[in-house]
């Protein structure tokens, strides 16, 4: 009997280790075996899973400062 993708409906190989809902690989994490519902990595689902991204993180933006205390 031939399982489907709870997300997209392909073919289903794998299951998520998190929810454990049927999955294809390419809504699969390479990196924490979660389908793209679970998982909580940084790889968009654009990118593909196995090659590794290297995104240059951006700086934070600086705080502004706090507004100066108003005496009563």
């Amino acid at each position: 009997m031939p399982f489907h993708c709870t997300i997209c409906g392909e073919e289903s190989t794998a299951i998520c280790v998190w929810c454990t809902k049927d999955t294809c690989a390419n809504h699969l994490c390479e990196k924490c075996g979660r389908c793209s519902d679970c998982c909580e990595c940084e790889v968009p689902l654009e990118e593909p899973a196995h090659e590794e991204v290297q995104a240059e993180a951006a700086p934070p933006e600086p705080a502004a400062p706090p507004e100066p205390a108003v005496p009563a």
